[in-house]
């Protein structure tokens, strides 16, 4: 498109001089660079004004969940965090030879808790109840053996409705809200929570590392696969003090060995859905127990291997962990 200009004319003299000049910038056309044909001018764009840039996501802190130390009557006890997360739970790729009550595995997700670093030791029973391993095996059977004393042994000869009232007395003692752990978090924590390594037992692929058995806990170490009991009772095997094996990847020691550890949870059925903060079966004949001990076959040494018994069983294989809500 051109912008055309207009002629204007003046007189000079006697004569008449035509003038023509640009109407766009006001030149003689001769003097105009464009000569009288200026290009349209272009339309202004309009400028669109910066975005702002999107604020970044401020990262979340990372939350670094420290131990809890208790004393009772000068027994101190250490709580390990396990921070809380998902897993698959029972018969995994891992998990040799499992047990057909093992399956179907499923995903569970927990929430943050605390553990023991240790099962409950003779010195923290006796603190609280103030009865000891051997007023408890007289519960039973005084004939029975004792089969490892010391503060720094592991309890036993105590049964599931033994434990709900030592934690009774160690709550109001504390002011804490201790409790056995269930199932979930019992095999969680023995996995290594969300540091694990996929080890078939808790800390190693190596049971002799982590957990006192039915190989190692005697005089010598029996050789061969076959479980043999009169071998066990001829070896002097016994419970250990604990914190004396590898621990595993959460710090925490005799998962896999030791003594048996209670859970909260009836007997049940694993079903192939997933749940959150389980707590097993509403009613039952037989409550959990979890980990080997110092007369178990590696098989019962798996992180994913159950057993249970009734509430009132106090055997000599027997013992507790605490566990401690976030």
């Amino acid at each position: 498109m051109l912008m055309f200009c207009l002629a204007t004319t003046s007189v000079v003299g006697q004569g008449i001089i035509k003038r023509e000049k640009c109407k766009t910038c006001g030149k003689v056309i001769t003097l105009c660079p464009y000569k009288g044909k200026h290009p349209a001018p272009k339309p202004k764009q309009e400028t669109k004004p910066k975005a702002k840039p999107r604020p970044q996501p401020v990262p979340k802190p990372e939350v670094v969940l420290n131990d809890k130390t208790f004393s009772v009557g000068g027994v101190e006890f250490v709580m390990k965090p396990v921070e809380g997360g998902t897993f698959t739970m029972g018969a995994t790729s891992e998990q040799q030879n499992p047990d057909f009550d093992e399956k179907p595995t499923y995903q569970v997700t927990l929430s943050s808790y605390y553990i023991g670093e240790t099962e409950v030791t003779q010195a923290l029973w006796t603190s609280v109840m103030g009865n000891t391993v051997r007023d408890q095996r007289d519960l039973v059977n005084k004939s029975w053996s004792i089969d490892g004393e010391g503060n720094d042994y592991p309890m036993y000869y105590i049964s599931w409705n033994d434990c709900q009232e030592f934690i009774s007395k160690l709550n109001s003692i504390t002011g804490q809200k201790f409790r056995l752990p269930t199932e979930a978090e019992w095999e969680y924590a023995a996995r290594g929570g969300k540091k694990s390594r996929g080890y078939q037992y808790s800390g190693s692929n190596n049971l002799d590392d982590v957990a006192w058995n039915w190989k190692n806990s005697g005089d010598r170490y029996l050789s061969g696969t076959d479980w043999n009991w009169d071998k066990i009772n001829s070896n002097n095997s016994k419970t250990h003090p604990v914190k004396t094996k590898q621990p595993n990847e959460l710090g925490i020691y005799d998962m896999s060995g030791n003594v048996l550890e209670w859970c909260y949870d009836w007997k049940g059925d694993y079903i192939s859905s997933s749940q959150t903060n389980p707590k097993g079966p509403s009613s039952g004949s037989y409550r959990v127990c979890r980990g080997g001990c110092w007369a178990s076959h590696a098989r019962r040494c798996r992180s994913a291997s159950r057993n249970y018994y009734t509430p009132g069983n106090r055997g000599g294989s027997l013992g507790l962990r605490l566990v401690l809500s976030e």
